[in-house]
């Protein structure tokens, strides 16, 4: 009988050994786990945001349609991108794509949306702001495409400069219906680290997580890419890690964490 092959070494790396939860959505989520798996580390997905196509699409098709009348297109998300951005043939040549960061930027790239303008100063709403030409909007025109149910503060700003601005809800965000996996993964001591990148996330993790998860929690770093994320952390009473924006900010955290974390090579 042919003897089995020895098990492939998992690759060795600055991350070598750490069991890492990755919460993006699942659509999300490979990318940041191929980057921590190419790093040595092992991701444990546990996706804490559901996200789901609009329940009617009608108002999502009239934008579509009516792209040429707007300015400005501000798409909020990753998630917003793979749900609401239009076949690129679609796309005028006068309308200028933002992107709260360098993720979402990447999406619109990747579905044949280029050169979307992106902050230099934060990556969220009071970024985008921030950047020159959204200093005086006078006269123009906005499309917001979010989650049913997103924050104000963008348009709201943006309407207080003189744009008209409108929305539209290309997704649905909602609750995992189970906690599969995720008490095991602690108390099983895989976890060594968590990433959460959103308020919504997070909350809906902390009320999926028993007791003991909790616990456990509470006792391995968890990265955040915001400061409002990071100040909900600190409520739950989470050792918290703040990061840069975005999958390179998370993963250069992890880094710098690792390498105090780890026992160094002789």
């Amino acid at each position: 009988m042919t003897p089995p092959l020895p098990a492939a070494p998992l690759p060795a790396g600055p991350l070598a050994g750490l069991g890492i939860l990755v919460t993006r959505p699942a659509r999300q989520a490979a990318g940041l786990a191929a980057k921590i798996a190419a790093l040595g580390g092992r991701p444990v997905i546990f996706p804490a945001i559901a996200i789901l196509p609009p329940a009617d699409s009608t108002a999502l098709s009239r934008v579509h349609a009516a792209l040429a009348d707007y300015d400005f297109a501000f798409f909020v998300s990753a998630n917003a991108v793979e749900f609401g951005a239009p076949d690129p043939q679609r796309w005028p040549a006068t309308l200028t794509a933002f992107a709260p960061g360098p993720g979402t930027a990447e999406a619109l790239a990747a579905v044949g949306i280029p050169d979307a303008r992106v902050p230099t100063t934060s990556f969220d709403s009071a970024g985008l702001l921030a950047l020159p030409e959204l200093a005086d909007v006078r006269g123009r025109r906005a499309i917001v495409f979010r989650g049913d149910g997103g924050r104000e503060e963008l348009a709201d700003a943006l309407r207080a400069r003189g744009a008209a601005v409108d929305y539209v809800a290309c997704y649905r965000r909602a609750r995992p219906t189970g906690a599969g996996g995720l008490a095991e993964a602690f108390a099983e001591h895989r976890v060594q680290a968590v990433t959460i990148t959103s308020g919504e996330g997070l909350d809906n993790l902390w009320a999926l997580a028993d007791d003991a998860t909790r616990a456990a929690w509470r006792g391995v770093p968890t990265f955040v890419p915001h400061p409002r994320i990071a100040a909900r952390a600190r409520e739950l009473g989470l050792a918290v890690r703040e990061t840069a924006g975005g999958d390179a900010g998370l993963v250069a955290g992890l880094l710098e964490w690792a390498a105090a974390h780890l026992p160094k090579a002789n």
